[in-house]
């Protein structure tokens, strides 16, 4: 079973690019105008946030991206909510309320069945801390580059937005709709799930 986050985890940096670039969708959809542009751009968005970041159905981050999960306490392996490639900082409240960033030198990032977590190096001990909630914040990147973004995912996102440029509207009548079942074949060895 997945570990439980007492907090959910914010995005403190955006990615500075997108899995599918609206000329990739727009060549998808066989758009050769600029009129719909700003269109075609909102759904390749919707279509991202549909599986990107903690809240997506794959529950990891698609394209780089910097993430904070806050903890109560140090334990022993501190887990990260999504796959991550690096920690960038950890800090912590001490007994006397001041604010420490510990040395990059004394923890690792680690991945085991479960996900990637947080641990101090052989013969460091995590720091005291204050006794209340949320004394402990760690930093992270995930995601890929967004060239490196596996190829069954952009096709997935191309699928979800000729869908979203196909039926403009809320409301379908006269036809039966059903999900496009490629899209979930596509993304489903992507689907980060618990043990």
């Amino acid at each position: 079973m997945a570990r439980s986050f007492a907090y959910s985890p914010v995005r403190t940096v955006a990615p500075t690019s997108a899995p599918v670039s609206l000329t990739e969708a727009k060549t998808h959809l066989r758009v050769d105008h600029g009129d719909e542009d700003t269109l075609i751009q909102a759904f390749i968005d919707a279509a991202t946030a549909h599986l990107d970041g903690w809240s997506g159905v794959l529950g990891r981050a698609l394209v780089t991206q910097t993430w904070s999960q806050v903890f109560d306490r140090f334990e022993p392996r501190l887990r990260l909510p999504m796959p991550a490639a690096t920690v960038t900082g950890v800090t912590c409240v001490d007994p006397d309320g001041l604010t420490l960033t510990l040395d990059d030198e004394d923890y690792v990032l680690r991945t085991d069945a479960l996900g990637s977590f947080v641990e101090t190096v052989h013969g460091v001990n995590w720091p005291a801390t204050r006794d209340q909630t949320g004394t402990v914040s760690v930093t992270f990147t995930c995601g890929e580059p967004g060239s490196s973004v596996p190829a069954p995912i952009t096709a997935a996102i191309l699928l979800m937005v000729g869908d979203l440029y196909a039926s403009r509207e809320g409301v379908v009548t006269g036809t039966i709709v059903a999900e496009n079942p490629t899209v979930a074949a596509l993304i489903a060895p992507y689907r980060r799930v618990g043990v």
